[in-house]
């Protein structure tokens, strides 16, 4: 019997893969291929990429909200067009482009069956590949048993072979007169080898578990240490209450703030694809829907302020929030605005800890932290400025700076790290200091500490090892974990091991 002409369903040779082992061109395979975009050529959602880009601008919300009843196909026509996005760096399924670039060599025709019309021609224009297009026309949506209907009707029923990734794609299989799954679930490979055959299974995806913790970015948490600094002020290391309210606002700042990380890596996915390390971020290189994320951002949301709730600190973790959002779909693109908003979020960290613990924080700390973070935040900046420097990339995208700002950025965060010190010497000589304190002359050794740690580094940034956040950066060095033990040996000194609890 004809291999078009069959029946589907569950003869055993049409559940085998009939792709031979060489890569050559599979057996009693039709000679048309359709191929997906979203999930299957691109590791990402392309409408929804562009929904984030356009709902980035709060004055286009309202736009969504009339759109919400004309249905996807018209939605997908009204938002911008591929333009709002580099094709360039949209992150492609490699191997199933080196099959396919095979399967032409082999003869095959290649066809993009794609969502949006600009969208599919530009990636085509891009990649070189397909011989046709067929797309949805703002009026249909060419998904799942739409699309289904369209190939058969262009090629002819068991007359193409579909490349597809979702549950979404059965009835498109059902039409088709083979199938190539990419980065399918377990679950799917036996529905499909029920419809049709399965010429290729390819599958390298990482875990989706393994790459959502990584989205979380739980190194960050380490900046909200930060919290725990009143208590230490306060010299209260043996108030139990004080150390668990602090612990749970610990938790809910690492709560919000990966609800916060994932939040800006869907506002910043073109962005983060031209950095030479962000580009692996697990939304940016595809290994995690941005559905997921979509998904889990409130949820994480909802979680941290219930933590900080329950200790009666929910509004310091709203207002972080409201910060960090705001940092991230417009601040962080504003020169010094940027660096500024750094240094206030890290400063909330330790206004929460001592909401939570109730040892406020007295004038000399916030002004110490002030010049303290916004040193920190300097560093960061010129950090991801010197290694594009170094790459030959004046600029990068939804930053205020090019390589020429580096020069004054160091003056202004050299002299704020250095001020903090001498704030810090201002508060070891002060009468508060020497009533609280045994031996409040051991604190000055804290002040050469801190200078020394702050100018090594500025020397790492200088000399291009800077390119994470400058706490996770010392919580990984060796000689910062030193200095910060060091620190922590005086002021237990100072304060005097027999001294009450003060």
């Amino acid at each position: 019997m004809d291999y078009l002409s069959q029946s589907v369903g569950v003869r055993e040779d049409q559940r085998r893969p009939v792709m031979p082992d060489d890569g050559s061109l599979p057996s009693r395979a039709p000679r048309i291929i359709c191929v997906g975009l979203d999930g299957i050529l691109v590791r990402t959602d392309t409408v929804v990429e562009r929904l984030l880009a356009f709902l980035r601008t709060p004055c286009n919300w309202t736009s969504l909200w009339r759109w919400r009843t004309w249905g996807r196909a018209v939605v997908k026509r009204q938002l911008p067009s591929s333009t709002s996005f580099d094709l360039a760096l949209l992150p492609y399924e490699r191997t199933l482009i080196d099959y396919l670039q095979v399967q032409r060599a082999c003869g095959r025709r290649l066809v993009l069956a794609a969502a949006d019309r600009a969208v599919a021609d530009g990636v085509n224009a891009h990649l070189k590949l397909f011989d046709e297009v067929i797309a949805t026309d703002g009026i249909r949506n060419l998904k799942g048993r739409a699309k289904g209907d369209a190939l058969a009707t262009r090629f002819g029923p068991r007359n193409f072979t579909y490349v597809g990734s979702s549950s979404h794609d059965l009835p498109i299989w059902q039409q088709a007169g083979s199938a190539v799954l990419v980065n399918a679930p377990n679950r799917l490979h036996d529905k499909v080898a029920n419809v049709t055959s399965v010429e290729r299974c390819i599958d390298d995806r990482p875990s989706r578990v393994t790459s959502f913790l990584r989205a979380l970015r739980p190194h960050q948490w380490l900046k909200n240490a930060l919290v725990f600094l009143p208590v230490l002020t306060a010299n209260a290391l043996r108030d139990g209450s004080a150390w668990l309210e602090a612990c749970v606002m610990f938790a809910a700042f690492c709560v919000a703030a990966s609800a916060v990380y994932i939040v800006n890596d869907l506002a910043d996915l073109s962005a983060d694809r031209g950095h030479p390390y962000k580009r692996r971020r697990p939304f940016a290189s595809g290994d995690l829907p941005l559905i997921v994320g979509l998904a889990a951002a409130p949820v994480l949301l909802v979680i941290g302020l219930a933590l900080a709730q329950s200790i009666g600190t929910a509004h310091i973790i709203a207002l972080y929030v409201a910060c960090s959002l705001a940092y991230s779909i417009k601040l962080k693109e504003l020169p010094l605005v940027d660096i500024f908003m750094l240094a206030f979020l890290y400063t909330m960290r330790a206004i929460g800890g001592a909401e939570a613990s109730n040892y406020h924080l007295s004038p000399w700390f916030l002004a110490f932290s002030i010049f303290l973070f916004l040193g920190l935040a300097t560093i960061k900046r010129v950090g991801e400025l010197m290694h594009l420097k170094r790459r030959a990339i004046r600029t990068t995208a939804r930053r205020g700076y090019d390589a020429d700002d580096i020069a004054i950025l160091q003056t202004m965060g050299v002299g704020a790290s250095f001020v903090s010190a001498m704030v810090l010497a201002l508060f070891i000589q002060s009468h508060s200091v020497a009533v609280r304190y045994t031996h409040p002359e051991l604190l000055w050794l804290t002040v050469p500490l801190l200078l020394f740690w702050q100018c090594r580094l500025w020397l790492s940034t200088a000399r291009g090892f800077m390119h994470d956040d400058p706490i996770v950066y010392a919580g990984r060095d060796w000689v910062s974990r030193l200095s910060f033990a060091t620190a922590l040996v005086i002021f237990v000194l100072a304060r005097g091991f027999y001294s009450p609890a003060g």
